[in-house]
């Protein structure tokens, strides 16, 4: 399969829909059965409810260690971070930030652009760095959890696909060990399913494998741009 398919299968994880949750509860209230009440014509009476369990996570299927969350004191020594817990209020910073968390921004000319800041932030210039380097530092984790995400619903589907693969093989095995079997269209069908449903499963484990590698990349874009940002402290 061409890199441009996978790429392609891989852009599919965040547009999976999420597992069905639990439905929403009131604050504070617990997730334990409970009655409610039921007005009109069934008035006084009383209706049994349960709440739904909610979906077990499925293993992480990537090699790399799953991290939920970068924390900042992995990559970052500088000041500390809850000076700049307010960067969205500050329009430029914003919008810079969300430049240097792209990995399209090359880290030439992230250098560039942080020097430039650095200069222009004048005497407070240890706080509006430290601003944005929060702002990235956000922005690179709420790409991540988008990512983590994706990876584990996609997941989810290939289990469901693998099981899938198992009933249909059992099947035609069944079908191959009777003796005198007539191999009817519907047999013929019955194998054409699974290699396709097998290609599918092994393109989708290609694609995964390919984004598997991208929180790691995106833990490393946070290091670098936070290695930049301190160098002008």
């Amino acid at each position: 399969m061409s890199r441009t398919l996978i790429i392609t299968a891989a852009a599919a994880l965040l547009t999976l829909p999420a597992f069905a949750q639990e439905p929403p509860r009131a604050p504070g209230s617990k997730p334990e059965q409970g009655t409610v009440s039921v007005s009109g014509e069934n008035s006084g009476k009383t209706t049994n409810y349960a709440v739904a369990t909610p979906v077990a996570e499925p293993p992480w299927p990537c090699a790399q260690r799953k991290v939920d969350t970068i924390s900042a004191g992995t990559v970052w020594s500088g000041p500390d971070v809850a000076q700049g817990s307010d960067w969205e209020e500050d329009r430029p910073i914003a919008q810079l930030a969300q430049k240097l968390a792209s990995r399209r921004t090359d880290l030439s000319e992230a250098d560039t652009a942080i020097a430039d800041f650095a200069k222009a932030a004048g005497p407070d210039k240890d706080k509006q760095l430290t601003k944005l380097f929060v702002g990235v530092l956000d922005i690179i984790n709420e790409n991540r959890n988008k990512i983590l995400h994706g990876i584990s619903r996609y997941a989810a589907g290939q289990e469901r696909l693998a099981e899938r693969l198992r009933d249909e093989s059992d099947k035609i095995s069944a079908n191959q060990s009777e003796p005198n079997i007539n191999f009817t269209a519907g047999n013929t069908g019955k194998v054409s399913d699974y290699e396709w449903d097998k290609r599918i499963f092994n393109e989708r484990r290609q694609a995964l494998s390919y984004v598997c590698e991208t929180p790691s990349l995106l833990e490393r874009r946070a290091f670098e741009i936070a290695k930049r940002i301190q160098a002008q402290l």
